[in-house]
């Protein structure tokens, strides 16, 4: 949006750079005064004819291009319909664009999907743009008032419309210092100095009629104070239940074939399993997806193989290995364009290529279960720590349990004890004990950089209450991380991930319950374990111990090809006196090599 015109050759570029999210079709779009312009990539799920293509004109004024799915799509068209709207499509968009002519910004709160889309209103000249509650689907944007507003699905993209691509290095010195890859203080930065990314649960604003651009505005978020005293937990399985079968059922809403993401945990099983028993009229899905590994430490072959024999849905499994990951690596930092964390990314991404191979095109998964059921063991912390201050019987029978389930001590010593009684005391320690810096996570680096990008305030936060950690964790951080790996996997062989767990009205009514029932005696998701009593294999329904994608990175990493890549990002941090020499910390291989890599993309764009 500027004076000059739009060019179609421009648009082209960038839909072309995102093909892969899109092999169903392309649509360009450009206003009649060639002010505004509109692009897409089509992935065919729901309406695959060419009445359902994209970008999309509705009543003569409004026109999207829009990545997602709205599932519940089917009641709200009814809806509309009762209000006297139309439709010529059987598609979700059209969906959308109904209910933003009828209710505005307002419509967001109708939507249970994953979303990232933009709708111009050539009546009153300003694009809508919104995106999901949790941010499963990505919107990246510049925006240079006077001049220009550009967006797409992937940064990628932008570049391809010359969009700078300068390298923000106070992030890439968190991630190397602190091992983050996103800052929860500045949650709009990414990787590029030039590139920002809508938060999820956000809408924003541009109007073409001179007053520029509004403030991106939260239309959704968790309230971690709501309880439900009076909820038995047998009455609160029972309805956790009944919402995740209807989540369920809304997200197997395909015209094309759909499968599932199959880890053998409780969250991933629970899906499976409610698929086949008890979601009637489907037909099943056409298969599960898993990895697996030759650490049989590491390997959930017999639990993935219970819950196959309970179904009868066949399983299909990816054993992915270092010779893989060298030769693969590129390409995945190329999709996933930030570094990530650890070689389960690849893990995932392997899950993705077979599903593609066998023809399956939408996957339902278990993410989200986790960050709001207290899925893992590092909320016991904060959970203690609101027993210490308010039941300190219960608090001491809540850790010998959680130490005799775990096997493992728990740390109450006077640093946990000052942070329950002092919490704003122990967070300025621990800011002033992270600005000084320590041999782990500062010495190692090079002193140019940690001038230049250390600040007094390092992206870390605590938390002495259990429902505001999980909150920070759903809304904020870490759950945000999990769904840009898994949509960038996914898109990048053109498969379509749904998370059940990530219906907004079960995740409302979660935070809604007692902490007692989410963790307890070291258990974690109690109320879902009970909810999938007789449904979940028992001992996948009693697994104490957690492993996800957690391959044998370690063994991969000694891979001559792996050896290779490692010591060329070496040797280029150290010659951006990124690194002080090359004998850094041995544990800090991983992050040295995703610097390096993320580094080398500076001059291509291709992968």
């Amino acid at each position: 949006m500027d004076g000059r015109s739009v060019e179609l050759a421009v648009l082209k570029r960038m839909t072309d750079q995102i093909v892969h999210r899109g092999p169903d079709g392309a649509g360009h779009w450009i206003s009649p005064n060639r002010r505004i312009g509109l692009g897409h990539r089509r992935l065919a799920i729901i309406d695959v004819s060419e009445a359902a293509a994209q970008p999309m004109h509705y009543l003569g004024r409004y026109t999207i291009t829009y990545n997602g799915e709205i599932y519940n799509y089917i009641e709200l068209k009814e809806e509309l319909l009762g209000k006297g709207f139309s439709f010529v499509t059987q598609s979700d968009t059209e969906v959308i664009l109904a209910a933003y002519a009828a209710y505005g910004r307002d419509c967001l709160g109708k939507l249970d999907g994953m979303f990232a889309f933009a709708i111009w209103d050539g009546v009153d000249r300003q694009l809508f743009c919104a995106r999901d509650r949790f941010g499963e689907k990505p919107f990246y944007y510049q925006y240079a008032p006077g001049r220009h507003f550009l967006f797409a699905s992937e940064m990628k993209a932008l570049f391809a419309a010359n969009v700078e691509r300068t390298h923000n290095f106070r992030m890439l010195f968190n991630y190397l210092a602190y091992d983050v890859v996103q800052d929860p203080f500045r949650p709009t930065d990414t990787f590029y100095e030039a590139v920002a990314s809508l938060e999820p649960a956000h809408a924003l604003v541009i109007r073409d009629d001179g007053r520029g651009a509004e403030q991106p505005r939260r239309y959704w978020q968790i309230d971690s104070e709501v309880r439900r005293p009076n909820l038995g937990f047998e009455e609160a399985a029972d309805r956790l239940r009944e919402l995740l079968v209807e989540s369920v059922c809304r997200r197997l809403r395909s015209d094309v074939p759909v499968g599932s993401s199959l880890s053998g945990g409780l969250d991933s099983s629970s899906i499976v399993c409610i698929v086949n028993g008890l979601v009637e009229g489907h037909g099943g899905v056409r298969g599960t997806f898993s990895v697996r590994f030759s650490d049989e430490t590491l390997d959930e072959g017999p639990y993935i193989e219970l819950v196959a024999r309970k179904t009868g849905i066949p399983a299909h499994y990816i054993w992915p290995d270092g010779q893989g990951l060298a030769a693969s690596l590129e390409k995945v930092l190329h999709h996933q364009e930030e570094p990530f964390g650890s070689a389960g990314i690849y893990a995932q991404w392997e899950v993705m290529r077979l599903a593609k191979e066998k023809g399956t095109v939408v996957l339902l998964d278990g993410q989200g279960a986790d960050e709001i059921l207290g899925g893992y063991l590092h909320f016991f912390r904060p959970y203690l720590l609101g027993l210490f201050k308010t039941d300190p019987p219960r608090f001491r029978a809540e850790v010998v349990a959680y130490e005799s389930l775990h096997s493992r001590t728990f740390d109450a010593g006077w640093r946990f004890r000052l942070e329950a009684r002092a919490p704003r005391l122990m967070r300025s320690l621990g800011v002033l004990r992270r600005y000084v810096g320590s041999p782990d996570n500062l010495r190692w680096l090079g002193h140019d950089f940690i001038d230049a990008y250390r600040t007094a305030r390092p992206p870390f936060k605590s938390f002495d209450n259990l429902n505001r950690a999980l909150t920070f964790f759903s809304q904020d951080y870490g759950l945000r991380n999990l769904l840009r790996f898994a949509d960038r996997n996914s898109m990048a062989f053109s498969r379509e991930v749904r998370l059940p767990y990530l219906s907004h009205e079960l995740v409302e009514f979660l935070f809604t319950l007692p902490d007692s029932y989410k963790l307890q005696a070291g258990w974690t998701k109690r109320v879902l374990r009970h909810a999938m009593a007789s449904i979940v294999p028992e001992p996948v329904r009693l697994r104490v111990e957690k492993l996800g994608f957690d391959p044998p990175q370690q063994e991969w990493m000694r891979h001559r090809q792996m050896r290779a890549l490692i010591e060329e990002s070496a040797e280029l941090l150290l010659r951006e006196r990124i690194i002080r020499d090359p004998e850094y910390p041995k544990e800090n291989e991983w992050k040295v090599l995703m610097g390096g890599l993320l580094l080398k993309q500076r001059w291509s764009c291709s992968s």
